[in-house]
């Protein structure tokens, strides 16, 4: 087989990992949050700003959410409140300032639902059920991820989330995956599927108003730039984003589905990586309704992206 798939019990948490044996490829999931720990290229070169250990992650997760899963809600609800056919909630978990961000899976413990290779991967399934843990959302929902690592340097993954509870329950789905390729985020180039921008207010929520973006059309050298912005992609025929390291002659092409139609881009202070995260819907869309998935009893929603790295 020319994959591989194990997983490691000695942190406090599950760590997977995800081998192409050939390629030297390697893609590490923490069972703490689902989140992926590493995609390594080359034997030693990891495309992922992860954690130390899952020690490090429990403990350091809320400082920058690096590679959380972002469920039931993506970036911020505005003041931690929204209302849902016709009643007010408010969220409780965690809040930077007044606003409510990123979910509340981050710190979730998923269970391993299977881990194994077939011919064309290697591939771990994980799963949380979610029970009305936080008052602000009081539905049942599971939250299943499957990772895939296929040839050619290509990891997908596939999050299925299906409503079980009695009534409705409103979603948003993403991730937010910090890439480093080396170096700084400036000498890195950029080329983005998106001419379109959500403008923010203050509080970095949306207006309603959607704004030309020009930059990026074409690969460009990154620079200083700075971005904490919500962009709208123009097609999923095209990467929602190449990232692109001249040094190590390597390429991080970002694929999403039609299921994931925003991109977010945040540039941390320490500029030694980038966030770019898939979403489903717009920051604050429990309120904006930008993007919105309502799921009925028992329905199922089903989002994908893949991370592809190749040499040019």
């Amino acid at each position: 087989m020319p994959f591989s798939a194990k997983i490691n019990k000695e942190d406090i948490f599950p760590v997977i990992h995800l081998k192409d044996e050939s390629a030297k490829t390697q893609a590490t999931i923490y069972s703490f949050g689902a989140l992926l720990n590493g995609f390594v290229i080359n034997e030693d070169l990891n495309v992922i700003d992860g954690f130390d250990s899952c020690s490090d992650a429990k403990e350091n997760i809320t400082k920058s959410f690096r590679s959380s899963k972002l469920s039931p809600f993506v970036c911020r609800i505005t003041d931690g409140k929204y209302s849902f056919n016709q009643r007010e909630y408010k969220t409780g978990k965690f809040f930077l300032e007044k606003e409510s961000i990123h979910g509340l899976l981050y710190d979730a413990n998923f269970t391993i639902g299977s881990c194994g290779v077939d011919d064309l991967c290697a591939f771990a399934t994980l799963q949380y059920e979610y029970t009305k843990k936080d008052e602000g959302f009081p539905f049942d929902y599971s939250c299943t991820v499957t990772y895939r690592l296929e040839k050619q340097n290509k990891l997908s993954i596939i999050t299925s989330v299906r409503n079980d509870s009695q009534q409705e329950m409103p979603l948003a789905d993403g991730w937010h995956p910090y890439f480093r390729m080396g170096g700084v985020i400036d000498d890195l180039f950029l080329k983005l599927n998106a001419d379109e921008v959500l403008e923010f207010n203050d509080k970095l929520v949306p207006t309603g108003n959607i704004l030309p973006f020009n930059k990026f059309q074409t690969t460009q050298l990154f620079g200083k730039t700075f971005l904490d912005n919500c962009f709208l992609l123009k097609n999923h025929e095209q990467p929602a984003c190449v990232l692109e390291d001249p040094v190590n002659k390597l390429r991080l092409s970002i694929w999403a589905d039609p299921s994931y139609p925003y991109l977010q881009i945040y540039t941390p202070d320490h500029r030694h990586s980038i966030a770019i995260e898939n979403l489903s819907s717009a920051p604050d869309a429990f309120n904006n309704g930008m993007g919105l998935v309502i799921l009925k009893p028992q329905q199922s929603h089903e989002f994908k992206t893949t991370y592809c790295v190749e040499g040019f």
